[in-house]
């Protein structure tokens, strides 16, 4: 069988990604010893999605590895050399948060993982497919610094901005403005694959995503906006907005939709290319608009505040154009809008029996 390749298996993408490819008839190895759990703490733990992916994917096989090992790398890869078709890595430090704490930490995983990952393709399966999950940090926050209008219950960008119609496109500049940690680790990852793909001939796909969310997502504080968000509204538990009047403004992208993205790749790969992959228009909300909402699938007023300071290098309204993928993949489209997002969510959050930890 053909074999892929799936860091981060047991996160959100990750286990999006190995059910996706286990459908379409390819063996599919995962890469996953749960740095989430050390990240942000047990509630956090994909654990049970990976017991989960063991128990119901047939062949499937688990690797508790870390992408910073190039050892155990280096024995995945080896093992299915040119069999090896596809590799999707999803596996991250991927809060901005956090990685103020860590910032060696941070960068060892995202940077110096990613780099591994490079290099076990380039020496043993160089015909594979890279995709790499980005982010839309890489742009730091030069957004903030564009003509926004203030609403009533979010921020927008102003009309005439050529930006305004579908979103950020990928010609906005990432240098000169506040990334974060977290984004400066991801733009070295983000460069390393454009390069391997430019330099070396790699055929490596970049997606710089909005917010990435779905059923499947271990939220917490620090990272996982909408799932962390449903689960509050669920539990009774405080959630804090930071900033902007909490009209800050995400587009939020189904886990399904960003790994169809991915799929439509595989099969038509190019070199070192760069996409925007979010909710766009499609599906996008200010925090105010996601609490409400929230509130009213639950059934019950959120518990929440708002403290005006602002988290640094955080966006106050970003939404993505994925015109060039549609472009490039006129057959791609979403499927799940935002409401079938946070509803799915709450189905999910609901079901699950580690919900009572939290």
């Amino acid at each position: 069988m053909d074999i892929a390749i799936v860091t981060g298996a047991s996160g959100l993408i990750g286990s999006a990604a190995v059910r996706f490819l286990a459908d379409r008839g390819l063996q599919v190895v995962g890469i996953d010893n749960d740095l989430r759990r050390y990240f942000f703490g047990e509630e956090a733990s994909t654990a049970w999605n990976r017991d989960r992916l063991q128990a119901e994917v047939a062949h499937y096989m688990h690797e508790n590895e870390d992408i910073r090992d190039l050892a155990a790398l280096e024995r995945i890869f080896k093992t299915y050399n040119t069999d090896i078709k596809i590799i999707i890595h999803a596996a991250a430090q991927p809060s901005h948060d956090w990685a103020a704490t860590e910032p060696l930490t941070d960068f060892a995983v995202n940077a110096n993982g990613t780099l591994n990952l490079l290099e076990m393709t380039r020496q043993h399966c160089p015909e594979a497919v890279f995709i790499f999950t980005s982010t839309n940090n890489v742009y730091g926050d030069a957004i903030n610094h564009y003509p926004l209008v203030e609403l009533e219950t979010r921020w927008e960008l102003e009309p005439s901005h050529p930006y305004f119609e579908r979103g950020i496109d990928e010609t906005m500049s990432i240098d000169r403005s506040v990334h974060t940690i977290f984004g400066a680790s991801k733009v070295a990852a983000d460069i390393m694959v454009q390069e391997y793909g430019i330099y070396y001939g790699l055929k490596t796909g970049i997606f710089r995503g909005g917010c990435l969310t779905g059923p499947d997502h271990s939220g917490t504080q620090l990272h996982g906006f909408l799932a962390y968000l449903m689960k509050c509204a669920i539990t009774g538990r405080h959630y804090t907005v930071f900033g902007y009047q909490a009209k800050q403004v995400r587009d939020n992208i189904h886990s399904y939709d960003l790994v169809n993205m991915f799929w439509h790749f595989y099969q038509n790969p190019r070199c070192g290319e760069v996409y925007n992959a979010g909710g766009s228009r499609y599906s996008h909300c200010s925090m105010m608009e996601a609490i409400t909402r929230s509130s009213e699938i639950v059934g019950k007023p959120m518990n929440w505040s708002y403290s005006e300071q602002n988290r640094l290098g955080d966006h106050i309204w970003w939404v993505s154009d994925v015109q060039k993928f549609k472009d490039h993949y006129p057959d791609w489209d979403f499927k799940y809008s935002l409401d079938d997002i946070l509803i799915q969510i709450y189905e999910g959050l609901s079901k699950r029996e580690d919900m009572a930890l939290v």
